[in-house]
């Protein structure tokens, strides 16, 4: 039986601040469009009161900011980058390109092709999310992007120099410091100051989300990002102040981040709540967790791991962190998550700085279909084929005429016909008998 000892408020039906959201990308997107590099700097001005002669930094100061930070946090981007870099090559070395003869003189192939130019966007604003840098940049360096333009709004009126050392450690082309929509829709369409990229990746607030749906098309992007999610399964192998900790360690991202416990263990259920409430009076971002837990999160007890497995697929969480006795169950048995964190000495922080695995996660239950950035968001796979004999053009031409026939296609037919004519094939067993006619 599924018991819900804590519950968040009913997801509200499409409000009015979203259309408000809506309709300004809408007409920042019309704006950079028409009026160019001069909208993209009143756009600049207007919400991060930022007007820098480029936004384009140079070597100089991009140099200048890695001077101020120490050696440590030099050592620890370092360290960071290494993990991420190292399991970035290890999944991309795992896609190769294939060429396979599946029949006598027919070749067919694939070759993973890097996206030529991507723009990567890293938020900056509320808190300076450097981590965002070593998994957007660096994992399309890894894949082998020629360029990679990237991107994060200025901080407390300035670049921070942890970010921009960042992205310039992970490989970056161009850096640009520029937020918001602006920044994306720059990137995105191309300005006299920026060209165009194909592809935008990195996470943001309501206005970069709605600015990525809206551009999606016009180039491709990683995936449709809400707010973070979090979804704790645990038994009482564990206690309520580890929950505690692992649950408001994410809701203190927004006031929007679900974070949910799911539990057999109707003690350690109330543990929790009793730990969360004591911990929210020291936590030094209590102000956004507090709200984020009291509006969107929710403590669910159910009797067994069965029940626990199936609820944990139907709420489809970004993070999943499993603290059971046997987590192995959930990692062969779960469909619909966007990462995993097996048992209680890993954590999703962990995985969102530093342990090598992506953070940029899919949310809003989409992982049902997708998973995460990786490698293989930047790379096209394209197909590739080669007849290597008359007789197999005439073959497979025969079979190709007859099919066209049942679809009706004449003219697709006629492709396949002329070449079991010219290639000594037998046209009495394609559809359509030789004609003089030149297609």
């Amino acid at each position: 039986m599924i018991r819900y000892i804590k519950r968040g408020r009913p997801a509200a039906v499409k409000s009015d601040a979203e259309a408000t959201v809506r309709a300004t990308v809408e007409q920042i997107i019309q704006r950079i469009e028409k009026d160019g590099d001069a909208a993209v700097r009143e756009y600049s001005r207007q919400f991060d009161n930022w007007d820098p002669d480029e936004f384009r930094l140079s070597r100089a100061e991009i140099e200048a900011a890695r001077k101020q930070l120490s050696a440590r946090e030099i050592e620890d981007i370092t360290f960071a980058q290494r993990q991420v870099r190292n399991f970035a090559q290890i999944q991309r070395d795992s896609m190769t390109d294939v060429e396979v003869e599946t029949l006598p003189g027919v070749v067919l192939g694939h070759r993973h092709i890097p996206v030529n130019a991507v723009g990567c966007y890293i938020p900056g604003g509320k808190y300076p999310l450097l981590a965002s840098a070593h998994m957007s940049v660096l994992t399309a360096k890894v894949a082998g992007v020629p360029r990679v333009v990237s991107t994060a709004p200025p901080y407390q009126g300035r670049p921070h120099p942890a970010i921009v050392t960042a992205m310039d450690m992970a490989g970056a082309d161009e850096i640009l410091v520029l937020g918001g929509v602006q920044a994306l829709v720059a990137m995105a369409v191309g300005t006299a100051s920026v060209a165009p990229v194909d592809m935008l990746v990195g996470p943001g607030n309501m206005f970069v989300a709605e600015a990525k749906r809206q551009l999606f098309g016009r180039v491709g992007i990683d995936l449709f990002a809400g707010p973070t999610e979090t979804l704790v399964i645990a038994d009482d192998s564990v206690d309520g102040e580890l929950c505690a900790v692992d649950l408001l360690g994410q809701a203190e991202h927004g006031p929007t981040s679900p974070s949910i416990l799911l539990t057999n263990s109707v003690q350690l259920a109330h543990d929790t709540l009793a730990e969360i409430e004591r911990q929210l009076k020291h936590l030094p971002t209590a102000s956004i967790a507090a709200q984020s837990w009291a509006d969107c999160g929710e403590v669910i007890v159910c009797d067994t791991d069965e029940e626990m497995l199936r609820i944990a697929d139907e709420i489809a969480s970004e993070h999943v962190q499993v603290m059971t006795r046997d987590p192995e169950f959930f990692l062969q048995r779960m469909t619909n998550y966007g990462a995993l964190f097996l048992g209680p000495r890993t954590n999703v922080s962990f995985g969102d700085k530093v342990i090598g695995t992506n953070h940029t996660l899919p949310t809003n239950r989409s992982a049902r279909y997708t998973g995460g950035l990786w490698v293989g968001k930047f790379l096209k796979t394209c197909t590739y084929q080669r007849v290597l004999s008359d007789e197999a053009s005439a073959a497979i031409g025969a079979y190709c005429s007859r099919l066209c026939h049942m679809e009706n296609f004449a003219g697709h037919g006629e492709q396949a016909n002329i070449r079991v004519r010219r290639y000594g094939g037998r046209p009495e067993l394609a559809w359509y008998q030789p004609v003089e006619a030149q297609f």
